[in-house]
């Protein structure tokens, strides 16, 4: 597994925790496991084993690395990528795409990252103490690689 991958999934597993069981996500997702999405059409059998999570923990990882990977068009250091695919597996593509956080990575602006990453730390208009920790986190991790 790549470095930026190995520093991110042990932030995202702290500010997903584990679920066997499914549950509605503060955005209203149907979620399992460690922060995994359940898509309509996919079935998973309850409990889910704690194996079977980190299995889908790695492949959702995989798939925001290769986001941020296509977004980012400057190299980062292993750190700032991984602060980037934590903020992307929980908030999705489309949020780092249109994001002003995108805009000032790719600038160079490194300074500001922090502060545009606590710009994300609502669900449903509400502002959720997790994600203010969680993006706080993000913030250090980034600012580590600068």
């Amino acid at each position: 597994m790549f470095q930026s991958l190995e520093l991110s999934i042990p932030l995202i597993k702290k500010y997903e925790g584990f679920s066997a069981i499914s549950y509605l996500c503060p955005a209203g997702y149907k979620t399992i496991g460690y922060g995994h999405k359940i898509c309509p059409n996919e079935h998973i059998a309850e409990p889910l084993a704690e194996d079977k999570a980190l299995e889908l923990l790695a492949a959702d990882a995989e798939i925001a690395d290769r986001v941020v990977k296509r977004l980012i068009k400057r190299v980062v250091k292993p750190e700032q990528e991984a602060a980037l695919i934590s903020f992307t597996y929980n908030l999705g593509g489309a949020a780092l795409q249109r994001s002003t956080l995108r805009r000032k990575v790719n600038a160079g602006d490194d300074n500001m990252v922090p502060k545009e990453l606590m710009k994300w730390v609502r669900a449903k208009g509400r502002i959720i103490p997790g994600l203010v920790a969680r993006r706080s986190e993000e913030g250090v991790l980034y600012a580590s690689g600068a």
